[in-house]
């Protein structure tokens, strides 16, 4: 398992959009992906369960990816994550 932080920089946090975006990317691996915020952890791989974590700009979550492919998966989430998730 790879974990790592990361700050939410698009202006109005993970709505829907960019949740799908994240979701969209998380898809494309086979490992288990999550993140945890607050006291919540969310399947990355859900939108619902993305925007039930109510992530807003600033916000600082930690990714965390398990399975055969977690690095790869953990620097795409992080790098899509830190250019904005498309907007």
């Amino acid at each position: 398992m790879v974990c790592q932080k990361v700050v939410i920089k698009n202006p109005t946090g993970l709505h829907l959009r960019p949740a799908g975006i994240l979701c969209k990317e998380a898809m494309r691996y086979k490992s288990l992906i999550t993140f945890s915020f607050k006291d919540t952890t969310a399947n990355a791989k859900s939108v619902l369960s993305v925007l039930g974590a109510c992530v807003k700009c600033g916000d600082e979550i930690e990714l965390c990816c398990d399975g055969e492919d977690e690095a790869e998966a953990l620097e795409a989430l992080v790098t899509a994550v830190e250019n904005g998730l498309g907007e």
